[in-house]
């Protein structure tokens, strides 16, 4: 399980990195951060394989909003860590969903449940 969670939390500060390369990128071309519709809108009109992977993306940030403060609440986390995995998501949901798998694998194994 070690290895796995440090696969997860590799993964999650390189792919936050890698995307945010490309977010402060387009914050210097004059896109702005604070209104999301555009920077989706921007992504989705860059191209059949763009805007596949913006609605994607899109799909699953959605779901994990929904998901993660009950989740979290349910498995006995805690609505504010729930919370602050939902906080997370605003800066990649690559960057928020592997981290909280990590606390919620660890948190149901020091419990001694399974999830």
């Amino acid at each position: 399980m070690v290895a796995r969670h440090l696969l997860y939390i590799l993964i999650a500060v390189a792919s936050a990195a890698a995307a945010w390369f490309h977010g402060i990128a387009w914050v210097r071309e004059g896109g702005n951060l604070l209104l999301l519709p555009t920077f989706f809108l921007d992504a989705y009109r860059s191209g059949s394989a763009a805007a596949f992977l913006t609605i994607d993306i899109l799909a699953a940030w959605a779901v994990f909003m929904i998901w993660v403060v009950p989740d979290a609440v349910r498995i006995g986390l805690g609505a504010r860590k729930g919370w602050l995995y939902f906080g997370l998501s605003f800066i990649g949901t690559c960057f928020a969903f592997p981290l909280y798998l990590v606390a919620r694998e660890r948190h149901l194994a020091k419990a001694g449940t399974a999830g």
